[in-house]
């Protein structure tokens, strides 16, 4: 009798074990959505359309409920692409040759709350390449962009699966809306076509977050976030919960090239979470083995902090910031460097410099800092760009740099 039971015990205990399901890990969601099979997951095409598929199955296993059109998780918009960069696409009813349709993936984690909180990452991408690309090559390739973004969504699937968490009374005063979005890479179409077609009370949304390009934490743990001025309570939230080690390079205005724009046009209050540029910006090795998934992991941590100390803050208050980007000056001349954004130092310290360009002739370095461009003191990007605006082609300047904490004088040629 006793061999019975045992026997029944552990029977029991292997099928409890095999019905435990395996949470997929960010990890294996940027390694399904960087595959070669999706090829690049430019919006309206098929391998965008697979590419919404896998997102809709994981916000299934997730727990979400559909929350796009006539109860799909799917929402979406026909356009018709603009031949002029500078000019926006247009939003049309009527499918035809001349248009491509676009697809949102929304999941809602539903907890009667009057108050709606918007998660959210694009998932498209560039395809085989094409405008939008700095890659030069003859051959087309395709850009899987792991970084660029099934960083961010993967992050976002990541967050869903810890808000779903039933125990978890300190986020049950806010419903969440996850979606992926199409089109980013066409102008922020499909966040543009959420925001004027809403498929929860627009009114109710509390604050959006978004996650474009997380995957790449330096090894200074520094990470950009945009919008901290667009609520009051953002600056004390994001430093109160910074509990992992990270350096915020924070930056007030609600205006970039992401989908947070869009929501912050409608007066919402948003943060956008950025791990910087790098040499493999759209370009074909965006690969997800480059990816610092630890990295990732403290991100999602630290954005799901920020949420829990938020839920109890009822509807936020939004607050109008300057657009950083009107203040770029004009330049006829370039040094050849790729700035280092996420850098919180003084001065412009430099993550690449281009071959043949006046920083390489005159021997500047990637780790260079920036700290004196001709009579101008170099403090920050935008001294940086202003005294940039002042040179001509042809005329020579020196530079002062700080290089591996000595400073040193070096003559440049526009």
């Amino acid at each position: 009798m006793r061999l019975i039971w045992i026997l029944c015990a552990t029977f029991i205990l292997f099928s409890c074990q095999e019905n435990v399901k395996k949470e997929t890990t960010m990890k294996e969601d940027v390694f399904a959505l960087a595959d070669d099979t999706f090829n690049g997951r430019q919006t309206g095409t098929e391998g965008e359309l697979q590419a919404a598929t896998y997102i809709e199955d994981r916000f299934k296993e997730i727990g979400l409920v559909p929350k796009g059109y006539q109860n799909n998780y799917t929402q979406t918009f026909t356009f018709r692409p603009s031949s002029n960069p500078h000019e926006q696409a247009e939003f049309t009813g009527l499918k035809s040759d001349s248009t491509l349709t676009g697809t949102n993936v929304i999941g809602f984690i539903d907890n009667k709350a009057s108050t709606t909180v918007v998660i959210g990452a694009h998932y498209d991408h560039l395809g085989m390449g094409g405008e939008g690309s700095l890659y030069r090559e003859e051959k087309p390739a395709v850009h899987n962009d792991a970084d660029d973004n099934a960083s961010g969504v993967a992050v976002m699937l990541n967050l869903a699966s810890k808000l779903m968490d039933a125990t978890a009374e300190n986020t049950k005063d806010n419903n969440y809306l996850f979606i992926a979005f199409s089109g980013e890479e066409m102008g922020l179409l499909g966040s543009n076509y959420f925001v004027k077609n809403s498929t929860v009370d627009k009114n109710g949304i509390t604050y959006m977050i978004n996650m474009d390009m997380v995957g790449r934490l330096n090894e200074e743990n520094t990470i950009a976030v945009h919008g901290v001025g667009t609520s009051p309570i953002f600056k004390q939230t994001l430093f109160a919960n910074n509990d992992y080690g990270l350096t915020i390079a924070e930056h007030n205005s609600g205006i970039g090239p992401s989908d947070h724009t869009s929501f912050y046009l409608a007066d919402i209050p948003v943060l956008h979470f950025f791990t910087g540029q790098h040499e493999d910006y759209h370009k074909p090795g965006d690969d997800a083995e480059k990816l610092n998934y630890e990295g990732m992991q403290k991100i999602s941590d630290y954005i799901h902090a920020i949420i829990v100390d938020l839920n109890d803050d009822g509807k936020l208050a939004f607050r109008k910031t300057k657009d950083e980007s009107e203040e770029v000056p004009r330049f006829k001349v370039g040094l050849g460097v790729v700035p280092d954004y996420l850098f919180t130092g003084e001065g412009m310290r430099i993550d690449g410099v281009s071959e043949d360009k006046p920083a390489q002739k005159a021997g500047l370095l990637k780790g260079d800092i920036v700290k004196k461009l001709g009579a101008f003191e170099v403090i920050d990007m935008m001294s940086y760009m202003k005294a940039l605006a002042t040179f001509e082609e042809g005329q020579t300047t020196k530079v002062v740099i700080e290089r591996e904490g000595a400073k040193q004088e070096v003559e440049v040629t526009f």
